[in-house]
């Protein structure tokens, strides 16, 4: 069955393909027969087709601009325009609205080489009507030695007449010996005509600079551009009779509106034709339709083309034949058992075993274009809704709330950075567990490596209720108006996320607590270092107290919140609790918050929040830096599990030293160790007006260091400073009344911490 089904196909295509071959004929056939010319007018004069509009009578042209002389005595025989002063030799005629002529070449030699006296020849061309020579196709070239040639338009009917056109080649040798073959100036020059000259002259003149008579003569000539490659041997050999192509436009009528008003006089004559108006100048021109060719000047001349014969067209080869239109057209038909348009361009023929293969792939990229347009489309959706929802967390995070702050304090420094959440993902590889540096009561503090390769931390606000959002921002607002060493630097902030971000400068040795409770994460902290972190610890607090516009209380000083950079120099981190006391108040009752151990018992009672609360809080630090004690562990018996009460306890039972860290017993001076310990003692007094304030601690603190470190020098203060200044024995003295306090201290710090427990 597939056989026969094979020869049976075979057998279609061939007479498919003779009837082909028998239209190709017929078509050429008739392609012979084409019209040129009228009837019975001849077409050629020697090698030149004679076009209609052109002919060789008047009955055969147009009219007699269009008439062409054959001279028939010249062998070939030659055509000849018909123009005045010279009959202009006729090259070849084109329909497109140009035709190819020769024009002759003017002269100018010396004809006396002692008087200088010349000759110049005069050419003048007088063409009709329809004809005017191609400005942009055509060009004035001057050949010889100080040779000028002009070109003059002389036509009297013109109301605008050209200004002349001129070249002058020179003659350089007078000034070096050396010339090419190019037509640049040197013994040859070139340059473009005017715009439609249809009556004109050109001339030679020869000799125009010197008196030297014994130059070649010069000639001066029209030349269609690129027909003539100047030769310095041209200067003598150059053969006058020689013609040269130039380049003639024409057209019929006035314009294509004009004369298609009247039928007799439009020469479009053909059915299939199309009037164009001429691009230069008057007239128009008449082309045949898209898909025929010929004559459009003649009633039968545009005769449709056969692109079957020619090979033009795009139908698939072996699967599909092409046949002809006579409208202009043709079409595409595909073999026996193939199916589609047959063109090469368009669904070509396919096979109809493999239309079912076609239509599940046409089905299945339709589903795929689907599926991706709906990907798409998803995506585009889901990039709003994530745009939106990050807005929704800009506002939920207190992104309005923080834009009145900063106005509110415009004195403050602006934030470095507003860090997008994708930044900020890149740099801690998604918020990955190992990159987390610690965990507190506020939040994480994740590790991250920004693309400019800074490290910074980046804390992630735990925030579970929208009234926590005020101490997020409190915590913006205060970090961009401290400005100290001993203070970690806000770098920028994230409010995009469910919950914000804060970026800090990386602070590599981890905190305090950690060196003196951990051991696996400890670094020896001598006792020399311990005060050092003491003093910068107070200096930065004192600094928050009294040198910003108003001050700023940190409620939770502990050693968990002082951090160590590389040289182990002191930062107190972590504000998300801390308060702004205005200038004209001294305290505020806020809702009691700080760390068990560290809180100051009199804010826990009253709720009034002042500067000495975090006082009471750094003289558990001291305490902490002194004993090398956590601050409330409840391994140790329930009387000293608090180490506030456990220290004063032992101060007034003179047991410091018992009770000093082992570690630091061997290198520290006793007498130091016990000046740090009334210091701590003042500032753990259980009322707030006991105790000195932070720049006190601080300068006190400062002196102990500066004695340590020049313990051959003594400082010589006035009695003044030492009244204001020295934390001595008199300001810090533990006298009957302070016993009597620590020890009631003692019994209510017992107190809290056994009611806090239990509360636990």
């Amino acid at each position: 069955m597939k056989l026969k089904e094979k020869q049976v196909q075979m057998g279609l295509y061939l007479k498919q393909r003779l009837l082909l071959v028998l239209l190709t004929a017929a078509v050429a056939a008739s392609a012979k027969t084409q019209p040129i010319s009228k009837p019975k007018c001849p077409t050629k004069c020697g090698n030149v087709s004679i076009p209609f509009p052109f002919g060789l009578t008047k009955h055969c042209s147009l009219n007699t601009s269009f008439l062409i002389t054959c001279n028939q005595t010249l062998s070939p025989p030659t055509p000849f325009l018909n123009t005045t002063y010279e009959n202009v030799r006729v090259l070849n005629i084109s329909l497109d609205g140009q035709l190819h002529v020769s024009l002759p070449v003017a002269k100018s030699c010396v004809v006396d080489n002692k008087t200088g006296e010349s000759y110049n020849e005069v050419i003048f061309i007088m063409f009709d009507r329809p004809f005017h020579l191609s400005s942009n196709q055509n060009k004035l070239t001057v050949l010889g030695a100080d040779t000028a040639g002009v070109v003059y338009d002389q036509d009297s009917r013109s109301k605008t007449r050209y200004a002349p056109t001129s070249c002058v080649s020179l003659n350089t040798t007078i000034y070096n010996n050396t010339h090419d073959d190019s037509c640049s100036g040197t013994f040859c020059c070139e340059t473009p005509i005017q715009h439609r000259l249809s009556e004109f002259a050109y001339i030679s003149a020869s000799n125009i600079f010197d008196d030297n008579y014994t130059k070649p003569c010069g000639y001066a000539f029209l030349v269609k551009e690129g027909a003539y490659d100047f030769s310095i041997t041209d200067l003598i050999n150059f053969n006058r009779s020689n013609t040269f192509p130039v380049v003639v436009d024409w057209a019929v009528g006035n314009t294509c509106i004009d004369a298609q008003k009247n039928a007799s006089s439009y020469a479009c004559k053909s059915k299939y034709s199309e009037c164009h108006n001429a691009i230069v100048g008057p007239g128009y021109h008449c082309k045949c339709s898209i898909g025929f060719r010929g004559n459009p000047y003649l009633p039968h001349g545009c005769q449709d083309v056969d692109e079957c014969t020619e090979e033009s067209h795009d139908c698939l080869k072996g699967r599909s034949i092409c046949i002809n239109s006579p409208a202009g057209s043709y079409s595409c038909s595909c073999l026996k058992g193939y199916e589609g348009d047959g063109k090469i361009n368009g669904s070509g023929c396919v096979s109809r075993s493999n239309r079912k293969i076609i239509i599940a792939l046409s089905v299945s990229g339709s589903i795929l274009a689907l599926v991706g347009g709906t990907l798409y489309l998803c995506c585009t959706l889901k990039k709003r809704k994530l745009n939106k929802l990050k807005e929704h967390f800009f506002q939920l995070n207190g992104g309005m709330l923080l834009q009145q702050q900063i106005g509110r304090h415009s004195d403050s420094n602006e934030l470095t950075k507003i860090f997008t959440v994708e930044e900020l993902k890149e740099a801690t590889n998604n918020f990955n567990e190992e990159m987390v540096l610690g965990e507190g009561g506020e939040g994480t503090v994740y590790k991250g490596i920004l693309p400019d390769n800074r490290t910074v931390a980046i804390k992630k606000s735990r925030i579970s209720n929208p009234n926590q959002i005020e101490h997020f921002i409190n915590e913006v607002i205060l970090l961009c108006q401290i400005n100290h060493r001993n203070v970690v630097k806000l770098l920028g902030c994230c409010l995009e996320t469910e919950v914000p971000l804060l970026v800090y400068e990386f602070v590599p040795n981890g905190t305090v607590y950690d060196h003196l409770h951990d051991q696996t994460k400890s670094l020896r902290l001598t006792w020399k270092r311990r005060l050092q972190i003491a003093v910068e610890t107070g200096g930065a607090l004192a600094y928050l107290h009294s040198a910003t516009h108003a001050p700023i209380i940190h409620r939770d000083v502990k050693t968990s919140n002082i951090l160590l950079d590389h040289n182990l120099t002191a930062k107190v981190s972590d504000f998300g609790a801390s308060k702004i006391i205005p200038l004209d108040r001294s305290q505020l009752t806020t809702l009691v918050m700080g760390t068990l151990g560290y809180l100051d018992p009199q804010y826990f009672h009253s709720s009034q929040l002042t500067e000495k609360s975090d006082v009471y809080s750094f003289g558990v630090v001291l305490v902490e830096l002194l004993t090398g004690e956590k601050a409330l562990c409840f391994e140790r018996p329930e009387a000293y599990r608090n180490l506030a009460v456990h220290f004063l306890s032992s101060m007034n039972e003179g047991r410091l030293l018992d009770i000093v860290d082992s570690r630091i017993m061997d290198e520290a001076n006793v007498e130091q160790l016990m000046d740090v310990a009334n210091i701590a003692s003042h500032c753990l007094r259980l009322k707030g007006e006991e105790r000195p304030t932070m720049r006190e601690v601080a300068m006190g603190l400062e002196e102990i260091n500066i004695v340590e470190k020049h313990q051959w020098e003594k400082v010589n203060l006035s009695s003044e400073e030492t009244e204001n200044v020295n934390l001595s024995s008199s300001s810090f003295s533990v006298d009957g009344v302070s016993r009597r306090s620590m020890h009631s201290s003692s019994d209510i710090l017992n107190r809290i911490s056994l009611s806090l427990t239990s509360g636990r």
